[in-house]
């Protein structure tokens, strides 16, 4: 039982770490991908998001707080998960390619003025990098989580895109601080749509 509960005090304390390394390197970077949400958002824009497996479900868990709501009551805000449709994603990757999963699905809904949410812990996902792709020849912006040293997706961002990314090798330590980030942006999206909460 003492090495279950070192082990898990282990997790808590590289957690922390990171997240305190993370505090002192992305917040500015945070606050500038929130302006390009509202921007978009205030041009009657939307933000598409994609990842894979837990990057998946953090593109989902982003979608929902910006469509039903973050902590506060206010308006819809309009996102979509690409990771959601089955009858797409199956009928994408066997007839084409599970590379064009997203970037088909980003030629279809996307337009100029969108943005593209795309998260890939190792920055080297194919389908979130075509996903990229497919955005910039839609001229959408690009938000990108990424972790380590932020993979092809970094070395392919435009200077008008924002890489948020945490520079540490443990993927279950990237997706927590992709969450801190997820929540952030949403707190700042409703801050300056909404005003600061009660």
């Amino acid at each position: 039982m003492d090495k279950l509960i070192a082990l898990a005090n282990q997790h808590f304390t590289e957690s922390i770490a990171v997240k305190q390394q993370c505090s002192e390197v992305l917040p500015e970077s945070i606050a500038m991908a929130a302006q390009l949400v509202v921007n978009a958002l205030m041009n009657g824009g939307k933000v598409l998001a994609c990842g894979n497996g837990g990057s998946a479900a953090d593109a989902q868990h982003f979608a929902a707080e910006l469509v039903g709501r973050f902590e506060r009551e206010r308006m819809e805000l309009p996102a979509i998960a690409m990771t959601t449709d089955t009858s797409i994603l199956t009928a994408i990757g066997n007839d084409y390619s599970f590379d064009d999963i997203f970037a088909k699905q980003v030629r279809a809904l996307g337009r100029t003025g969108d943005i593209l949410l795309a998260i890939s812990t190792s920055g080297n996902s194919a389908n979130v990098l075509e996903a990229v792709r497919a955005a910039q020849q839609k001229d959408m912006r690009i938000i990108a989580l990424t972790g380590r040293e932020g993979g092809k997706i970094a070395e392919i961002l435009h200077n008008n895109d924002v890489l948020l990314n945490v520079p540490y090798p443990r993927t279950a330590r990237i997706q927590e601080v992709h969450i801190l980030i997820i929540h952030a942006l949403c707190d700042m999206v409703d801050t300056m749509l909404f005003g600061e909460s009660v």
